[in-house]
């Protein structure tokens, strides 16, 4: 590629959750060295030889910010920033910030379950189209499949498409129009999906899925009420998911 070298050197992954983990698996899949840490003092000194620092802490846009402004002022001015945030765009959280070199900052967003190969990779106005070419090669390389995100977009492609039927969703249960499972059953047998959205919510998690969606009613305008406000009366309720037991179904008595 014209005026990018093949990069050398390590992967670093900042954060060891779900998501870091399974993005140290697929980085180190053909054989490249990852370097996955959880956040204590030393984990951002670990990232000063790599080529590409990968950040996977959770979902607080303070945090994610501290950590991107730490990452510029330490990573050399060759290291690639990303963010794997999936609510927050890296347009949004590097917004107001002094950065010393903004250009390498980008977001590299991958899915859950691992089997998953698909990752967005969405940079920003001031981003180097080049970097971002290297970014989408190098994530071909090592087994993804990815998607470049033309333009700033809150939840990238797949995220606020699918927004809007996790909302439908919500909506088509607060009226009472039909339950969980009968949602779950139609949208199965018509597009032959492994799981519809009542069980791919319960997976991601419903206090989750509210914050997700709280963001969304930040960004933009008509959003409606009735989702969150159902989810919000299901989380009171002590229903968080497959992570306690207990969502759209009560996973508890299926282990019975």
């Amino acid at each position: 590629m014209e005026g990018v070298q093949k990069p050398q050197g390590s992967v670093v992954i900042i954060g060891a959750g779900t998501q870091g983990r399974r993005l140290a698996h697929m980085w180190s899949s053909r054989g490249g060295t990852v370097r996955l840490v959880d956040p204590q003092e030393k984990q951002l000194q670990d990232g000063l030889n790599a080529w590409l620092v990968v950040e996977c802490v959770p979902e607080n846009l303070d945090l994610k910010r501290k950590v991107i402004t730490q990452l510029d002022e330490l990573a050399p001015e060759d290291t690639i920033i990303a963010s794997n945030s999936s609510s927050y765009g890296i347009f949004e959280i590097i917004d107001g910030m002094s950065l010393k070199n903004n250009k390498r900052i980008m977001s590299a967003h991958c899915y859950w379950p691992p089997e998953t190969s698909a990752i967005e990779i969405m940079g920003h106005k001031d981003s180097d189209p080049k970097l971002i070419e290297l970014v989408l090669e190098q994530c071909k390389e090592h087994g993804f499949s990815p998607f470049y995100v033309k333009k700033d977009s809150v939840g990238y492609i797949y995220n606020r498409i699918w927004a809007a039927i996790k909302r439908e969703t919500l909506l088509t249960l607060s009226e009472g129009v039909a339950t969980p499972k009968e949602i779950d059953a139609i949208f199965k047998d018509v597009l032959k999906t492994p799981k519809g959205p009542c069980e791919q919510m319960d997976v991601v998690g419903l206090d989750v899925v509210l914050d997700i969606e709280n963001h969304y009613a930040e960004s933009r305008s008509g959003i409606p009420t009735e989702p969150r406000d159902y989810l919000r009366e299901m989380i009171q309720g002590g229903s968080l998911g497959v992570k306690n037991g207990r969502g759209f179904y009560d996973y508890e008595e299926q282990k019975k």
